[in-house]
């Protein structure tokens, strides 16, 4: 869409809400150029009854003083089929001065709308999935510049853990935080300080805070699962462990690219595991695989077990980090 020439339809298709809207706004902001979007921009809701004759006779209109006008088509997810049909046929034949852009939060490749929009070029669809969870930092990162703030990935991380992985609500904190922290840098003390902690806590958070063996972090983290969470913690992490041995096993014989196939898990799930295992020494690891037996007991016989796994988490975290 930042090509000079444009096409006359795309489809902006995905369910991260921030993605669609900022390709939206960049298209709006081409329009603008003109000095006439207010007699070339059309925008119609779709999930509304769409006067489908009404659309196409504006996608055919010629521009007013401007290189195109723009049509934007939103929530066109499940349009019925005397809506889209006619859509589809105008894409057949498109008016060369017009762009329309086809919004949804989900569209399937094999619907006759989709693949009428595909014909028209390789760049007609704009892909907006959401990103992986642990991808999220590194957009807010960048999304955190676009408010004119420099932002460290652990404070992006800390904001992802608080607010949530929605695009649109850490789009909607980084502006409020842009306003209210006056350095140049959002840190993580600004979001602690500012961000008030609305999304549950996941326990891959607290996995990890163990496997780095961050014991304030951890306790943190801990504190914050929901009740009664205690013996789906225990096993998980005893889960961790088992993969923190392989990966210390591997990383000694300098084969710690095998960990993912090894584990039989995707490369992005232990991209940290190496870099982790490099913080115990496997006896640690060994003993705190060996004290998880007794840590079971208390969680299944004892009144006591949210105290038993905070100590376990304790001394797992405590022990000395060597070589």
């Amino acid at each position: 869409m930042a090509e000079t020439a444009l096409l006359p339809a795309y489809l902006i298709v995905g369910a991260d809400e921030y993605k669609r809207s900022r390709a939206v706004e960049r298209m709006k902001a081409r329009l603008d150029e003109s000095g006439m979007a207010a007699f070339n921009l059309d925008e119609r809701d779709m999930t509304r009854d769409p006067a489908i004759d009404d659309i196409v006779a504006s996608l055919n209109t010629f521009p007013m003083g401007a290189p195109f006008r723009l049509v934007i088509l939103n929530g066109c997810d499940k349009l019925p089929k005397a809506v889209s049909e006619p859509i589809v046929s105008y894409l057949a034949d498109p008016a060369p001065s017009t762009v329309c852009l086809i919004v949804a939060s989900s569209l399937a490749k094999n619907t006759r709308l989709y693949k009428a929009v595909a014909k028209i070029g390789a760049k007609a669809v704009v892909d907006c999935a959401p990103k992986k969870a642990w991808e999220m930092p590194k957009q807010v990162v960048a999304m955190a510049r676009a408010h004119g703030k420099a932002m460290g990935l652990p404070a992006a991380e800390e904001l992802v853990s608080r607010a949530g992985e929605a695009s649109r609500m850490l789009d909607n904190e980084l502006a409020r935080l842009a306003q209210m922290v006056e350095g140049p840098e959002i840190t993580v003390a600004d979001v602690e300080r500012l961000v008030m902690r609305t999304a549950e806590v996941k326990p891959w958070d607290f996995l990890n805070a163990v496997s780095a063996r961050d014991l304030p972090r951890a306790l943190e983290l801990l504190a914050l699962q929901p009740d009664r969470s205690e013996v789906r913690l225990y096993s998980l992490l005893v889960g961790r462990l088992r993969e923190l041995i392989v990966a210390k096993a591997l990383d000694a014989r300098g084969a710690g690219r095998e960990l993912a196939s090894t584990l039989g898990l995707q490369g992005w799930q232990v991209k940290n595991h190496l870099g982790w295992a490099r913080r115990w020494r496997m006896e640690d690891l060994l003993e705190g695989l060996s004290g998880a037996a007794e840590v079971e007991l208390a969680l299944k016989g004892s009144r006591d077990s949210a105290l038993a796994l905070r100590m376990w988490v304790i001394s797992l975290c405590r022990r000395p980090a060597r070589g």
